[in-house]
């Protein structure tokens, strides 16, 4: 079975993002958040924030519920 990176519909906090990436890696998802808040806060933030948004709308959302 292949899987799918996609946003997570039951994983999310603001659009799913983090925890598309830890079901795609299957990781927990509060690893996934801590690790982009640390790489967020090295990078000064704003390519994090822009990472991000730039995921948002480029992730499909997940088809399973």
């Amino acid at each position: 079975m292949s899987r799918k990176l996609a946003r997570s519909k039951r994983e999310k906090m603001i659009a799913g993002v983090c925890g598309g990436f830890a079901e795609y890696f299957g990781w927990t998802p509060w690893m996934v958040r801590f690790a982009y808040v640390v790489v967020s806060i090295f990078s000064a933030a704003f390519p994090g924030i822009l990472i991000y948004l730039l995921l948002w709308f480029l992730m499909p959302v997940s088809e399973e519920r």
